[in-house]
């Protein structure tokens, strides 16, 4: 039986702002900080212009934690690899429409393997792009700066893409969570809650706070 998952309102922390040589600690850390999950980009090069972790580091991540593992595949062709990340560790995998797989089959490859599925859009994507699919995916991740590197800037005009997407999800009646990510801190997480999303990614805010706990709780507030 499928493990249930409770995204409702929920705080994912993106490791790839964290220190790498000490990758256990900075998960010690994230746990004690009362996020519910932690968000694991995955790069290779080539959808994006830069690389980060893969099938290993998530496999010691998942012998590291309990906590829910999401991740984001902002990689080509998904649809060969999701199945490894399932299968690594990964209880929720979210991949890019832009990537070139068929979509249907990766999320059907997604659900197959036991985890969640979601679909991502880059900021220059519609969001109409996601609507036949809201029926199919547990989430939609609205990418709110251009993939590829932390640390950047919130996109202000991603704000009526989020509020297109929860507004398709209520009139079909669906109960699709809205993730976003990209520039979220205690600010702009009022903002997109506003907007309907529900799951918030936040990486450099996080770990650049001296309290990390006391950030997740701002962010948890401005919900």
């Amino acid at each position: 039986m499928e493990e249930v998952i409770n995204m409702n309102n929920s705080v994912s922390v993106s490791v790839l702002s964290a220190d790498m040589l000490d990758l256990g600690g900075e998960i010690k850390k994230i746990e004690n900080a009362g996020a519910e999950m932690l968000h694991f980009d995955v790069m290779d090069g080539v959808f994006v212009k830069n690389i980060t972790m893969g099938i290993p580091t998530l496999q010691a991540v998942r012998r590291a934690t309990d906590l829910k593992l999401d991740v984001h595949l902002m990689i080509t062709e998904p649809l060969r690899y999701v199945r490894e990340f399932v299968k690594a560790g990964a209880d929720i995998v979210s991949f890019h429409l832009e990537a070139g797989s068929d979509a249907a089959g990766t999320i059907a490859a997604i659900r197959e393997a036991g985890a969640k599925a979601a679909v991502a859009i880059k900021p220059g994507t519609p969001a109409e792009a996601v609507f036949p699919y809201l029926e199919s995916v547990d989430m939609v991740l609205v990418m709110t700066v251009e993939p590829g590197f932390g640390g950047q800037s919130f996109i202000e005009s991603t704000v009526d893409k989020i509020k297109a997407v929860r507004a398709k999800i209520n009139e079909l009646g669906l109960s699709c969570h809205v993730q976003v990510d990209g520039g979220i801190n205690d600010i702009t997480a009022k903002t997109v809650t506003d907007a309907g999303a529900d799951v918030l990614v936040s990486g450099s805010y996080l770990f650049k706070a001296e309290n990390m706990a006391e950030s997740v709780g701002k962010l948890k507030v401005a919900r």
